[in-house]
């Protein structure tokens, strides 16, 4: 199946949108792909990709980095204002935007600013992904904190029962079909994105194999590091466990050479990211089975991204 890539970008726009009802060419920083310290750079606030809709407007104003404007345009419960280099959160309090600091690849993942989410740009226009590029795998843990929950009972209280006709994966490698629903955050709209997901992979028998659930909250850190797994948030699902493949199979280290590899349809992956979603597929260092809902990621790539496929 073949899924048009503009109704992708139609898709993301719509995450977004639903987001701010329900809760109310280059990049914007690139890294430089090496092992050692990272460079970066703002994109200017005009960029923006060419699709068959315009984006929608970007909250606050142009003196604004781009950044915060997404995360304020996504995330409007949450995230209300920019001020002298800080986003200003609902409950009163503060976070530093940029921290100033130059960081290693694995300095970026251990110790993200909000900025430093921003520091990879999701690429929607290749299936191969660039040697360390992560989009999405740098997240700020104080900002989602304060977002999703500050521990696995905060985070238990805003989990939802979303439907999941498609079953949970067993440990000996079948699927119970008898479990149709998986816990799910209601924060941010995340658990509306989700149930139109699955309203549309429904549409499409061919892929129903490779649904199986694996789980979607789990407080825990990332293996291998100290920073919390993005399953801690509620916010991220794993599907199709049998087909996976994890770049840790091949190399712990985080700086090792890795072979790419996928066995999952691209039509699935397409789905999700029409509803906020991004992939783990999509990471040099690998998850395939790995979907989380992440519109700020989304955002910027349509903003950056010069031409569709």
């Amino acid at each position: 199946m073949n899924i048009n890539r503009l109704n992708i970008a139609a898709g993301v726009l719509l995450a977004a949108m639903c987001c701010a009802v329900t809760c109310t060419t280059t990049g914007c920083k690139q890294a430089n792909a090496t092992s050692s310290e990272v460079t970066t750079h703002v994109a200017s606030n005009d960029t923006s990709a060419t699709t068959s809709q315009p984006l929608p407007p970007l909250a606050g104003d142009e003196s604004m980095p781009t950044g915060a404007r997404i995360l304020l345009t996504v995330y409007p419960d949450y995230v209300k204002d920019y001020k002298d280099g800080k986003l200003m959160m609902s409950d009163g309090t503060s976070l530093t935007y940029d921290d100033g600091k130059k960081k290693s690849f694995v300095e970026l993942l251990d110790d993200a600013d909000p900025e430093d989410m921003f520091a990879f740009t999701y690429d929607l226009n290749s299936w191969t992904p660039g040697k360390m590029q992560d989009a999405g795998r740098s997240r700020c843990e104080a900002l989602f904190k304060k977002m999703y929950g500050e521990s696995a009972s905060q985070v238990s209280r805003k989990l939802v029962a979303v439907r999941w006709p498609f079953g949970q994966a067993t440990n000996s490698g079948g699927v119970n079909k008898n479990i149709k629903t998986v816990k799910f955050t209601s924060v941010n709209g995340a658990n509306k994105q989700l149930e139109k997901v699955v309203a549309e992979l429904e549409k499409h028998p061919e892929l129903h194999k490779y649904l199986a659930q694996s789980g979607a909250f789990y407080w825990r850190p990332v293996r291998g590091a100290k920073r919390l797994s993005a399953h801690s948030y509620g916010m991220t699902i794993d599907i199709g466990v049998k087909f996976s493949d994890y770049w840790r199979t091949q190399s712990t280290n985080e700086n090792a050479n890795i072979a790419y590899r996928n066995k999952y349809p691209h039509a699935i992956v397409e789905i999700f990211e029409k509803y906020g979603f991004i992939w783990g597929g999509r990471w040099y260092h690998y998850d395939t089975m790995h979907f989380e809902y992440r519109p700020e990621i989304l955002m910027n790539a349509k903003r950056v991204t010069s031409s569709e496929l």
